[in-house]
């Protein structure tokens, strides 16, 4: 066995004991936890901040962009933004332990359903380091241990809060190693990590698509995952004018390198040649650049859309734009090319409101609303640890609930089976 397997190992057995500690961890206990954790991060800024320089000058040295610099550094204002996200989750409802649908069987039994941590969740994720944090507390909330994984941009600041996190766990009773980050760069430890089934139950990828794909394609451990955010809104042909140029710009507009930002607009024949010159003053103002079809093209000032751009998230200011017939035909292009995200319909007519809710087949489908609200916080889950466009388990935002499973229960008085 190698050093890196030998070390994994040890990671997934200590991450194991300590999940099965923390079955019987009190809502207190692990509130408690999250503000020592809090506390801890605070009083320990100046440490943070040192550590943090010693990967942002290797990030310079090695030619990250501004935009990766940023996302890496830990100001007194991020270090402030994780206290105050551990003291919101601190306040969530625990799900932990929660007892639904008891009902009474003909045999006089007593049935229902009691929610469980998912046991050991790893987490692999990329430069930011405030995701330690997020990744950290979302699972210790909901009785998971975590093995962490971050960029090996971020090791040192990682290393650092790790400290933080298990002197907090150890003043408040609970295993240290219910939070393990990974202490090495090397990329064989992540392939060790997705394989290691006898100690890892679930792994969530938090980064591009070419991490996500390598995860989902090599792991034997189950993946919750999502590849692309390719959104779409489509506009009815019985739509408000003023609620269609509204939620289709803030669906573009709000945020561009966001998976929940709109990548496709459809509109139909009908209210195309309406709507779009307006739209597209809008796009123009704001630095957008436009693809679109053919029939795009003849109503406004666009570059031609090729195939591949309806295939595309582009993470940037550039949109393509479709004119279709009716909702059938939007729902055939959503139905080809969508990514299982997020979609929209802009419409004041019930029934086709309907039928777009019952057949479109994304993780989140809204009427009237902007797709940038398919977000943890905005659903009210109060943060999340990613959003999954599986089918199985967890789907969308995934919250605490997205982070425990369920187990049968059943209470009897002596009953037995005929």
């Amino acid at each position: 066995m190698s050093e890196i397997q030998q070390m994994m190992q040890n990671l997934g057995q200590q991450a194991s004991k300590a999940s099965r500690k923390l079955l019987a961890a009190t809502t207190a206990q692990k509130n408690t936890a999250l503000n020592l954790i809090a506390d801890e991060l605070l009083n320990n800024a100046k440490m943070l901040k040192t550590e943090n320089q010693k990967d942002l000058a290797n990030g310079r040295k090695n030619g990250l962009s501004s935009a990766m610099i940023d996302r890496l550094s830990l100001t007194q204002k991020v270090i402030g933004g994780m206290a105050e996200g551990l003291r919101q989750i601190a306040t969530l409802a625990d799900p932990v332990g929660e007892i639904t649908a008891m009902k009474y069987l003909p045999s006089g039994i007593q049935l229902g359903q009691m929610r469980v941590p998912l046991g050991v969740v790893g987490i692999i994720y990329e430069s930011r380091p405030n995701v330690t944090i997020d990744a950290a507390a979302l699972c210790l909330k909901s009785g998971n241990a975590t093995i962490l994984r971050g960029g090996s941009e971020a090791i040192h600041s990682n290393k650092a809060l790790a400290k933080c996190i298990q002197k907090a766990l150890k003043q408040t009773g609970l295993p240290e190693t219910a939070v393990q980050v990974v202490p090495t760069t090397d990329r064989a430890a992540v392939g060790e990590l997705i394989t290691m089934t006898d100690f890892v139950d679930v792994i969530i990828p938090r980064g591009g698509k070419s991490l996500t794909s390598r995860i989902s394609d090599e792991a034997k451990v189950p993946v919750i995952k999502h590849l692309d955010g390719i959104c779409h809104v489509y506009i009815d042909d019985q739509a408000d004018a003023k609620k269609a140029i509204k939620v289709a710009f803030n669906s573009k507009t709000h945020r561009y390198g966001v998976c929940n930002a709109m990548e496709t607009l459809l509109i139909a024949k009908s209210r195309a040649k309406e709507i779009l010159p307006e739209l597209a003053k809008m796009y123009a103002d704001a630095g957008v650049e436009l693809r679109g079809c053919q029939q795009t093209c003849a109503i406004i000032n666009a570059n031609k859309a090729t195939e591949q751009d309806w295939a595309t998230e582009y993470l940037a200011p550039i949109l393509s734009i479709k004119v279709v017939s009716d909702v059938n035909q939007a729902m055939e292009h959503i139905e080809t090319f969508s990514s299982r995200h997020t979609e929209a319909i802009i419409t004041e007519n019930f029934t086709t409101a309907r039928k777009f809710l019952a057949l479109v087949d994304s993780s989140s489908v809204m009427v009237n609303a902007s797709t940038r609200f398919a977000d943890g916080f905005e659903y009210g889950l109060g943060a999340e640890i990613g959003i999954s466009t599986d089918k199985i388990h967890a789907r969308g935002p995934v919250g605490l609930n997205g982070l425990t499973s369920q187990k049968y229960i059943v209470l009897g008085e002596g009953q037995i089976r005929d």
